[in-house]
């Protein structure tokens, strides 16, 4: 894997008119609501996902 993903719709508006930005890695136009926004991975959860029992709470 040689390229990174890109977003598939606008964190604000949902449009799919989406651009890289000049700004940088990871940084993105919109061109339907004006808006630049960027991107970046933070990191692994340390605990990692758990599924839950089906009531919503944390698995006992």
């Amino acid at each position: 894997m040689s390229e990174r993903a890109a977003p598939f719709y606008c964190p604000y508006c949902g449009d799919e008119d989406l651009r890289p930005s000049e700004e940088g890695h990871g940084a993105w136009e919109c061109a339907a609501c004006n808006r630049a926004f960027r991107l970046s991975f933070l990191g692994l959860l340390a605990k990692g996902l758990r599924h839950g029992n089906g009531e919503g709470g944390e698995a006992s």
